[in-house]
């Protein structure tokens, strides 16, 4: 009979301690994933950023500077949006993006563009042809270039336990030949 109630309160006493055991893997376990989620959704917004920014530059090199339909708008638009048009009640492709946070660099306007990150000037950049990687080399041209910049970008976390709210991403930003 002594053998028997011992058995039974070992086997209470081997549940209550796995419960324990559980619980203070747990914690650690979910702060691990969070973590990782965490971190992967901040990759991915930082890679859309880059790509938005990648599109909006492309499509501003297909024209020249001085051109009076020059469509500034419709790149910043292009870079929240994913579309050359902002809709009135449109949902941006970021979370926290808007159009006032894209710089558009080029020879014709240069404000906002004296970041530590930008080419010195964007227009008649001067081309050398190094014969074949040779040093040296002669100019060979000019060129002018675009650049898309987005600036003060708050990162949004999916929980915010880890309060990152108040983390901001350098600036994303994408250089490119422009048309001349």
């Amino acid at each position: 009979m002594t053998t028997r109630r011992f058995q039974h309160r070992t086997r209470k006493h081997a549940r209550g301690v796995a419960l324990v055991e559980f619980a203070i893997v747990l914690v650690p376990l979910i702060v691990l994933v969070m973590g990782v989620a965490e971190f992967g959704h901040a990759i991915w917004q930082y890679e859309a950023l880059t790509k938005s920014t990648r599109d909006a530059a492309r499509y501003l090199s297909t024209y020249l500077p001085t051109d009076p339909t020059y469509p500034t708008a419709a790149a910043q638009c292009l870079v929240v949006y994913g579309s050359t048009t902002c809709p009135s009640a449109g949902t941006p492709l970021v979370s926290g993006l808007t159009t006032s946070m894209v710089i558009i660099c080029d020879a014709s306007s240069s404000t906002g563009c004296t970041d530590s990150t930008d080419p010195a000037t964007f227009s008649n950049v001067p081309t050398y042809d190094t014969n074949n990687g040779a040093a040296g080399g002669t100019q060979s041209g000019s060129i002018n270039i675009v650049e898309v910049k987005i600036k003060g970008f708050p990162y949004s976390p999916i929980e915010p336990f880890f309060n990152l709210s108040t983390f901001h991403f350098d600036n994303i930003f994408t250089v490119m030949r422009q048309v001349s």
